[in-house]
């Protein structure tokens, strides 16, 4: 028997982990652009529906999450480092968790989202969340190394912009908002916001790590 035919007997059957990881990314992209639909609805109702589906989202992703363990623990032989594929599965997982975060507390402190700096905030949630999606869904074969990169390239990008907003967005709010509960509800909300980009840049980080190593 050769050592091909003897990695096969060990490699994971159906590639496991890369079809978790691409679940996973699916899912966290899908919870980016249902927070981008909370912030533009203005019924208080409305909007407890759309992040009752981010909570949904965000359980389905932690049954992946879960599974992707599960898988490490069960397989000899992975696709890449053991490390980077448990640093991934948390990256991705936060991202997840600090959404569903952001989406809770603008509906528990009964702030209106219509605000400029939550919106812009959503904006990059969603795109961030989307370029990490793309990133995740090449590395099955990591054939298209610039499609991974120019994704890590705009996730870098998106975090930086959402920096600059936060910062733009609290000066803001300081000199336009009179009412202090509001001043420290919505900076409360646009730091959970800001750190799903952080998230992001995180998980891209880990990305950036397995192609170096591997592609």
């Amino acid at each position: 028997m050769g050592l091909n035919s003897i990695m096969k007997i060990f490699m994971p059957k159906d590639r496991i982990f890369y079809s978790l990881f691409e679940q996973v990314a699916h899912t966290v992209a899908k919870m980016g652009k249902v927070m981008k639909e909370v912030v533009t609805e203005p019924d208080f109702d409305k909007r407890a529906a759309l992040i009752s589906q981010i909570e949904d989202l965000e359980h389905v992703n932690d049954d992946f999450t879960h599974k992707i363990f599960t898988e490490l623990g069960r397989n000899f032989i992975t696709p890449f480092d053991r490390e980077d594929i448990h640093y991934l599965a948390n990256a991705l997982d936060d991202i997840a968790d600090y959404i569903f975060a952001s989406a809770k507390k603008i509906n528990f402190y009964k702030v209106n989202p219509n605000d400029q700096g939550i919106q812009k905030m959503a904006d990059l949630i969603d795109q961030g969340c989307e370029q990490i999606k793309n990133a995740v869904l090449q590395l099955r074969d990591m054939r298209d190394m610039r499609q991974i990169t120019d994704a890590l390239v705009k996730v870098n990008s998106i975090e930086n912009q959402a920096d600059d907003i936060f910062d733009m967005s609290i000066d803001r709010l300081f000199e336009t908002e009179p009412d202090a509960k509001e001043v420290i509800k919505k900076r409360e909300i646009y730091q959970v916001m800001e750190i799903v980009t952080d998230k992001c840049e995180d998980a891209g980080n880990v990305i950036e790590s397995i192609i170096i190593k591997y592609a």
